[in-house]
This record gives structure tokens, sequence and C-alpha cells, in this order.
């Protein structure tokens, strides 16, 4: 069977870029959902909102750095505080390199803080990376290409999964790449959270910037176009995978995003649910954590249990703890309820009479 020839030059290029952008926008709304809880926590937590805004200006300024660096327009000022992060060119450049810059800086904290953590997970996971290639004409087609973008994502989403299952907290390289891992996660974002609120640096405010910045001359938007077109011909005519691998990268950058923002919601979650507790009471779920990962790990070592499950247990545990000191004060609260209700309702009777 061969694929139609409109579609394999014409769709089929587009196939992986789209699936590109899928998981971006899957990014955007996980980042959106972390704003909110932050927004949350605020009130209480002024410092922490403070670090994670550190954290997204300083990838912010990193990528505006690699920006200039690359289109060698040079260095000669970096600033960053809390609040603003700045990065001044030694040389003023002008048409596609301002272009180039400005991506760095608009799309850039989106995929390059993750690279660093796929450079470990190079080291950390087995067969995360390897790539199906194409075995017949049909695979360059529009669906073709999505099946093998999927299918090599599927791949590494599942060995990196499997990774942080087995994840152990007494190894020092697996807990710095977790410390890593919710690093990334709480600042890999365009920053929002400054002294004053900005309710205007939303979604739409994001993609706002991204679309100026793709519209800004359209002449280079249609020379990345071509250069697409060219390297998938390129890889069709050498039946090879390099132009699938290209935009996998990005895949595998957004999976490690998505992960990593998914984490740190669970960490300000926690804090959420914490601040609800009263009192001394509150110190508790921070040494079940600990405690429930020690006591698991040294009792599924006797029954010689998969250790994955420590990580799973002292979830759960810390989640039935949280619970269980905050029911009594939803209980109390229910019965206040019933018995205002029981006393009104004594008081409306005695009115009748």
């Amino acid at each position: 069977m061969e694929g139609s020839i409109i579609d394999i030059m014409l769709f089929a290029p587009i196939a992986v870029i789209l699936g590109v952008l899928l998981f971006w926008f899957i990014q955007l709304l996980f980042i959106q959902g972390q704003k909110y809880l932050l927004e949350k926590i605020r009130k209480k937590h002024e410092p922490f909102c403070r670090f994670t805004n550190f954290l997204g200006i300083l990838f912010q300024t990193i990528c505006h750095a690699l920006g200039f660096t690359v289109t060698k327009s040079g260095i000669s000022e970096v600033y960053i505080s809390v609040n603003y992060g700045k990065v001044a060119p030694k040389k003023e450049k002008k048409g596609i390199f301002e272009w180039i810059s400005n991506a760095f800086l608009f799309v850039g904290p989106f995929f390059i803080p993750a690279f660093l953590l796929i450079i470990c997970l190079f080291f950390l996971i087995k067969n995360g990376f390897n790539t199906i290639p194409p075995t017949n004409l049909l695979d360059y087609t529009f669906v073709g290409q999505l099946t093998i973008f999927f299918t090599n994502l599927y791949n590494f989403t599942t060995s990196f999964f499997n990774f942080l299952s087995n994840i152990e907290l007494f190894n020092p390289v697996h807990l710095g790449f977790l410390f890593l891992l919710i690093f990334l996660g709480l600042g890999i974002r365009p920053s929002y959270l400054g002294e004053k609120k900005i309710d205007k640096i939303d979604l739409i405010y994001e993609l706002r910037n991204i679309w100026e910045l793709i519209t800004y001359k359209r002449i280079y938007l249609v020379l990345f176009i071509l250069f697409c077109y060219s390297l998938f011909y390129i890889s069709l005519l050498l039946n090879q995978i390099f132009y699938t691998t290209l935009f996998l990268v990005f895949g595998w950058l957004s999976i490690i995003s998505i992960v990593a923002l998914f984490i740190s919601q669970l960490i300000i979650l926690f804090i959420l649910a914490v601040d609800q507790i009263k009192g001394r009471k509150k110190i508790i779920p921070y040494v079940t954590i600990p405690l429930s990962y020690i006591l698991s790990r040294i009792l599924f070592f006797y029954l010689n249990i998969d250790k994955s499950m420590s990580l799973i247990t002292m979830m759960v545990f810390t989640i039935i703890v949280i619970y269980l000191i905050l029911k009594p004060k939803g209980d109390r609260f229910k019965t206040k309820k019933k018995i205002k209700r029981s006393k009104d309702k004594s008081k409306g009777e005695e009115k009748d009479d």
C-alpha cells in the first residue's frame, strides 16, 4: 500500500508539529492551574510564592541570555531580582536575529529548563530514548507520522513513569533529580507573582505574546515552515526518522514539564490542606512524610514487597493523616449547625405559642 502523494507532500510534515502543540497546550493549562493554587496560598505563604516567582524569572533570564548567545549578540548586562529580570545584548541585532532572541524569551521557558532533566534521564532510564524507525511509505503519511510520534512518546513516558515509581529517596542521585524536578515544576512558567497581583497575565495573555512573535515578521514563519518541509523531504528520501525525532524531543520536554508541574501542584495542595489545620497539629503531616516512607521501606524490605510501594504508601498515609486531623473539625461544624437549627426551631415554636 502507498500513501497519497498529496498527503505525504503537504499534510504529513504538519503531523508532528500538531502533536507538539497539543502537549504544549496541556502544559499551558497546568501552568494556569498552578497559578490558581499559588494565589490561594499567597496570603499565608508570601515567601514561598516569591521564591517560585524568582525561579520563573531565573529561567526566563537564562533563556533570554541563551537567545542572545545563539544569535551572537553577546551579553553586556544581566539583572535579576524576585520581581524582575533583564538581559541586555552587547550588540543590537535586528531582523531574524531579534526574532530568534524573542523566541528564546517567550517560548524557551516552556522547554529549555526541562532540557537539563533530559540530560539526567539519559543516564537514569533504560530504553526511553530508543526510537521506532519508519518501515514503509505509509509511515510518512499524516496518520503514519502521528502514529510514530505518539508511539515513541509513549515509550519514553512509560520509561519515565517507571523510573519515578521506583525512585529511591535514599539514593542521592535520585533525590537530587527529584529536587530538580520540583524546582522545574515551581519555576517553568512566565512569572506572574510580583509584589502586586496582575490579573491580565493569564493563558490568553501568554498566547497573545506568542502569536505576536509568530506574526511579527511573517517571512520568518514562512522560512521556518520551509525548513520543516525540507527536513521532512530529506528524511523521506533517506528513509530516516530524524525529522520526527527533532519534534519528538519537544514532546519529551513537554512530558517532563507536565509531570514537574503536576508534582508542584501536589506540593501546593499539601500546603493548602495543612493550612486548614489549627495549632501545633500542623507539624504532624510534615513529620508523617519522612516517617511513613522510612517505616514502609523497612517493612517492605522484610516482607519482600516491591520498593515502589513505599512512595505510594507515603502519599496515601499522609492523605489519611491529614483527613483524620481535619475530620473532627468538620464533624464539630456540622454538629454546631444542627444545634443552631434546633435552637432556631425551638424559638420559632415559642413565638407561635
